[in-house]
């Protein structure tokens, strides 16, 4: 099943696909256009994974690592499928990353890798931003690359885990304005989803609702204000996303 969270009409709705329309939690079935997409779960804590496929690692011109290069992302950063990510006027690279995310459904502590999919709720699609201007060190990314407002597009839907029997197996693509500009497999993956989740639940607690975005393939290319970005995943859907420019968020008498 396909669900998603969307407003319509002055309220927050769950909502299921339906012959391509949307079905709504009241019973009310409406256009897909008519709606206003939202991240299809509240957040709870977000992991993102820097260089977890080999060809991307080689990409930026750095060795693979040999344990998971893990940082946060806070809720500020998460928008859903059509909305708008401000490109910050003052910088030259900001790259697009289509991701696998997995969303977590229930409490995981000392997971062992065999038992990994049973604390799995279902996957959605994340298109985590990179602005590079702000990097210091590939191997820790900080808080200005990867947490800007607005900076991760997130859905359009969170997939049962039942209708993806081989995630280690599904290809990723993304489109520049209608041309593919990047292409992978997640069977790429240097650490597995199996892996990430023995990892992660073996000095903390998960629980229902965190996400783990799990890397992004070689292919990456320079974003534009007005484009749209679609990052798409096979069994899973396609994820919209516009670039817009600072200044529609911002009251230009305020830029210092």
């Amino acid at each position: 099943m396909k669900r998603a969270r969307v407003a319509y009409s002055g309220a927050i709705h769950e909502a299921y696909e339906e012959n391509g329309r949307l079905r709504l939690n009241d019973g009310r079935l409406v256009d897909e256009e008519e709606v206003v997409w939202l991240p299809p779960v509240e957040p709870g804590t977000v992991f993102a994974l820097g260089l977890n496929y080999a060809d991307h690692a080689k990409e930026l011109a750095f060795n693979a690592p040999s344990e998971p290069l893990a940082f946060l992302k806070g809720p500020n950063t998460f928008i859903g499928h059509r909305g708008q990510t401000k490109r910050p006027r003052d910088v030259d690279n900001m790259h697009y990353e289509c991701e696998l995310a997995i969303v977590i459904g229930k409490t995981a502590k000392h997971v062992k890798k065999e038992e990994a999919y049973d604390y799995i709720e279902g996957y959605t699609i994340a298109n985590d931003y990179a602005i590079r201007d702000y990097l210091e060190n590939y191997y820790r990314p900080n808080l200005r690359v990867k947490n800007r407002d607005t900076c991760t597009p997130i859905g359009p839907w969170l997939v049962d885990k039942e209708d993806i029997p081989d995630p280690m197996n599904l290809t990723l693509k993304t489109y520049i304005n209608g041309k593919l500009t990047q292409q992978g497999t997640t069977k790429d993956m240097i650490f597995s989803i199996a892996d990430l989740i023995e990892y992660f639940s073996g000095f903390m607690t998960l629980r229902p609702n965190d996400i783990i975005l799990t890397g992004t393939p070689e292919g990456l290319a320079q974003t534009a204000v007005g484009d749209e970005i679609i990052t798409e995943i096979e069994g899973i859907g396609r994820l919209a996303n516009t670039i817009v420019s600072d200044e529609l968020f911002t009251d230009k008498s305020m830029i210092p």
